[in-house]
């Protein structure tokens, strides 16, 4: 049976969504390249170490050399991003969009999905689009819910309907049905299937695509004041471009005073990484609570059946439109919670899941290979360049803290008599050592930047827990093994494997009495 034009563009992140066998064979190849290329890369590690220790002693200088200029490199990056960002909160923007002519058409259309979120948490999120700085009369929310919530929901909805109460220019509630053929529970699904309902109500009421920006959040996600101000100012300033993402910087702001120094510099360091893509926009794949005009938001369709629907939307558009897609980075943040419990092993336990479910995103890697396979009109250069890019982040993300951390004293266990003696085994993990010491230059940097930008500390919140801020990123070569290694080793074999994993959602926690 002939595979379906263009169908690949609704390809789930696994192969067997594929009817086509020998296509669905050469999608299942895809799916191996991440873990082939990570787990391969450690264990010529390993063997090489034995067998000719000098070459991987050799290596590991000229690695340690390019990760620590790399370090030094994203470290300006990300200074010049956290500066940009910290002028724009600064900026009435407001101000400035009504200056802009024909500002007063746009609307803006929030997207809010939630499962077993409690009320408290929906509830900060829907005060920060209350107090936001954009005319309440051009904001149309969707509390998205899932059916499985059960009792809870219509508590959450009926909470939710009187605070909302003649605030925005419509708010609506769309609950989800449960187990929908072509599924996968979670975000994606559940905004999809939303999105049907907005687009009804959108043709109703007759106002135009190129006046609608859709934002698609976390539950937990709140808007600084003037986040819709100064998105629709970007847009306009744009010309009402259709082939754009708009992407925010997350800050994890909502709950940092109160969970754990681990799971803080986990969220912190994240928050970093995505400052640094701020300034390679080309490198930039959307993440999270990100906007796109309404007209890309309908034609592409979200994806329902993936888990991590948030970069697939970016590769799903990319496709559509034959590579004339990109990312407009916002430099302004959006504060979501960092992972917590009232159980510490019960958070890191929850932390690990994420970052796993994060790691996940390797799906994208067979799905872009697998639609570059099929797009005739993308360039090569352009193919060559997301290929490398991407390939080169998950792989990174899974081998490089393990062979920064490691491979400089695998030789001495593994190279033997003859290479122990030698002048250059003495003096390999002294090198390494002295050129890792400079890596710290990152950690420095993330450390200063991370208090310069802290949120008040609640009045509960002991003063010295402020100094814990900083002495808390000496865990951070801990977390980049246990919450970044480990978990995107785990999504590859698992995608390797065909053991797929399904959509996890974070447990959020506000509990300030700890």
């Amino acid at each position: 049976m002939p595979f379906p034009k263009q169908s690949y563009l609704e390809i789930g992140d696994r192969a067997y969504s594929i009817q086509n066998r020998k296509e669905r064979a050469v999608y299942r190849f895809f799916e191996c390249v991440p873990a082939l290329l990570s787990f391969g890369t450690l264990i010529f590690a390993v063997l090489f170490s034995w067998l000719r220790p000098v070459w991987v002693g050799i290596f590991i200088i000229l690695f340690s050399t390019y990760w620590v200029l790399k370090i030094v490199y994203l470290s300006i990056y990300q200074a010049f991003s956290f500066r940009e960002m910290r002028k724009n909160l600064k900026i009435d923007w407001y101000k400035k969009l009504v200056k802009m002519k024909g500002w007063e058409e746009i609307y803006h259309l929030v997207i809010l999905p939630v499962a077993f979120e409690g009320w408290e948490v929906v509830k900060e999120t829907l005060k920060s689009l209350k107090d936001s700085s954009y005319p309440k009369d051009k904001i149309i929310v969707v509390l998205a819910q899932e059916e499985a919530a059960g009792k809870q929901k219509d508590y959450i909805a009926q909470m939710a309907r009187d605070y909302c109460h003649k605030v925005f220019y419509n708010f609506f509630v769309v609950a989800h049905p449960q187990n929908l053929p072509g599924e996968i529970a979670g975000k994606g699904s559940n905004v999809a299937y939303s999105s049907k309902f907005v687009k009804n109500f959108v043709d109703k009421e007759k106002i135009p695509y190129e006046n609608i920006i859709v934002s698609v959040f976390d539950a937990d996600s709140k808007v600084f004041l003037h986040y819709f101000s100064y998105l629709t100012h970007k847009y306009l300033a744009l010309g009402k471009p259709k082939n754009v993402s708009f992407q925010p910087i997350p800050v994890y702001h909502n709950n940092i005073w109160q969970a754990p120094s681990f799971a803080r510099v986990v969220a912190v360091s994240n928050t970093f990484w995505q400052m640094m893509q701020q300034e390679r926009p080309e490198q930039l794949v959307t993440y999270s609570s990100h906007s796109m005009p309404f007209f890309a938001f309908i034609e592409v369709g979200f994806p329902k059946n993936v888990v991590a629907d948030d970069s697939r939307i970016f590769w799903k558009a990319f496709l559509k439109f034959n590579g004339d897609w990109k990312i407009v980075p916002l430099y302004y943040p959006i504060s979501m919670d960092v992972v917590d419990s009232p159980n510490v092993f019960k958070a890191i336990l929850n932390q690990y899941k994420q970052q796993r479910r994060w790691a996940w995103g390797c799906t994208e890697i067979p799905f872009m290979l697998y639609g570059f396979l099929k797009n005739k009109k993308i360039s090569l250069r352009k193919k060559l360049f997301y290929f490398f890019v991407t390939i080169d982040g998950f792989w990174s993300w899974a081998c490089a803290s393990l062979l920064l951390l490691f491979l400089g004293w695998l030789p001495l266990l593994l190279g033997g008599d003859e290479f122990n003696i030698s002048l250059f085994s003495y003096n390999l993990p002294r090198l390494t050592g002295k050129i890792m010491t400079f890596s710290s230059i990152g950690m420095i940097s993330a450390a200063l930047l991370n208090i310069l930008f802290l949120p008040p500390r609640p009045k509960k919140v002991s003063f010295f827990t402020r100094f814990g801020m900083v002495f808390q990123w000496a865990l951070l070569p801990v977390t980049l093994i246990i919450f970044g290694a480990f978990p995107a080793l785990e999504a590859q074999a698992r995608m390797m494997v065909g053991k797929y994993l399904g959509f996890w959602n974070t447990p959020k926690v506000r509990n300030y009495s700890k």
